[in-house]
């Protein structure tokens, strides 16, 4: 506060006293001739006064600082320095005339004002709170996508299933003796029952009315559970009692068609399953394989350490052998699954994906709690299991 400030801060005291004055004369002569005073003239005259508070205090204060400056010189109105507080203390002043060689005095040091909790800092530090909440990884869900999918209004799905042909087709005469030949076909009737996947967790009400941002991570968080957990019985579901039949314990058993490779390494045994399931007719649309085995593909080099086809300088696509390869930790590390997945299987919804927000649970009302229940309902049939060839890669690299 210097000089120049004051004198402004005191004409403002003054223009207000002015104002005080001219509104007193104005409300002595309403009082005469109403005996009230008007309203306006009260809410100015509120005004005004609490305007002169506020002023008197500052400049009460200003007074002090111009005061201290005034006495104290370029020392004032700030802490003083480590060094300023040894030449000003008494016991600097009563040493130093008589100081000599080695001798030495002590005196204490004032703390200066700091961010601890016993200072300043349970006003001024404050933590900086990062907004949303810090999510953990998820897996990549790609299995589904690979999947063609139909929707059912019922608890199960039924189909046919060719199991045999026997084709007979061959050159005739124009009159043969024995008649034309015959083949044949058989069939056999086949179901998926619809398998239902959930589940839940409770919050109190408190933090869902007050973080409407939470409940919308938790349900982020529900459903990505549930997908994680679907995608697993898509690939691996057992189908024993309430589980998905999923695809690979219906798969063909991986055997090699008969070609003869040297050095065999993880993209060669890929091209031989996926040889074998084309000799039975089904033309390969997915690979899938865990990261670890992906990555090692990616990885495999030629004899002068060469990439084969991997870039690591640019974005490689995941495909091999021009197939989408979806790297799925569902599956386990030297194990592989090819298929024709358009044409040999096929999903079902029967419920997507819900979210329920229930009260009506246990005692979650005298709790204040709530249950958010998670859950859908989904079906998958394979209609042809030689579409599909899995197997792992024993000894190749």
């Amino acid at each position: 506060m210097n000089e120049e400030e004051l004198k402004a801060l005191k004409a403002s005291m003054k223009d207000v006293s002015d104002q005080l004055k001219a509104h007193a004369e104005s409300a002595k002569k309403e009082i005469q001739l109403h005996q009230d005073l008007s309203k306006e003239t009260k809410v100015k005259v509120d005004e005004l006064l609490m305007k002169q508070g506020e002023l008197q205090a500052r400049l009460q204060m200003a007074e002090q600082i111009v005061a201290k400056v005034e006495a104290g010189g370029s020392k004032a109105g700030r802490q003083p320095t480590l060094g300023e507080q040894v030449t000003d203390s008494e016991e600097y002043k009563a040493w130093a005339p008589k100081a000599s060689r080695g001798s030495k005095f002590t005196m204490p040091v004032n703390a200066a004002i700091t961010s601890g909790d016993g200072s300043a800092g349970a006003a001024v530090s404050q933590p900086l709170r990062v907004p949303g909440v810090v999510t953990a990884p998820n897996q990549r869900l790609f299995v589904r996508d690979i999947l063609s999918w139909g929707r059912t209004s019922s608890n199960a799905v039924e189909f046919v299933r060719e199991t045999g042909f026997t084709n007979n087709a061959d050159v005739v005469s124009e009159n043969p003796a024995s008649g034309k030949p015959e083949s044949n076909l058989t069939f056999e009737l086949d179901s998926a029952s619809v398998a239902t996947i959930a589940h839940w967790v409770r919050a109190t009400k408190q933090v869902l009315s007050d973080a409407p941002m939470l409940q919308s991570y938790i349900d982020g968080r529900l459903r990505y559970g549930l997908k994680l957990k679907e995608e697993a019985q898509l690939l691996k579901g057992s189908g024993v009692g309430l589980n998905i039949h999923g695809i690979v314990p219906q798969a063909s058993t991986y055997s090699n068609p008969g070609v003869s490779v040297t050095n065999e390494t993880r993209i060669d045994r890929i091209r031989l399953a996926m040889l074998q399931a084309e000799l039975a007719e089904y033309n390969v649309d997915g690979i899938v394989l865990h990261p670890v085995d992906w990555a090692a593909i990616e990885l495999t080099k030629d004899g002068e350490n060469n990439y084969i086809f991997a870039n690591p300088h640019t974005m490689t696509t995941t495909m091999l052998w021009g197939k989408p390869v979806v790297p799925s930790q569902s599956m386990d590390i030297d194990e592989f699954l090819v298929g024709s997945f358009q044409q040999g299987a096929q999903g079902w919804d029967r419920e997507d994906a819900t979210l329920i927000v229930s009260l009506e649970d246990r005692d979650n009302v005298i709790k204040n709690l709530v249950t958010l229940l998670l859950e859908e309902r989904a079906a998958l049939t394979v209609y042809r299991p030689e579409a599909f060839v899995t197997g792992d890669f024993g000894f190749a690299t």
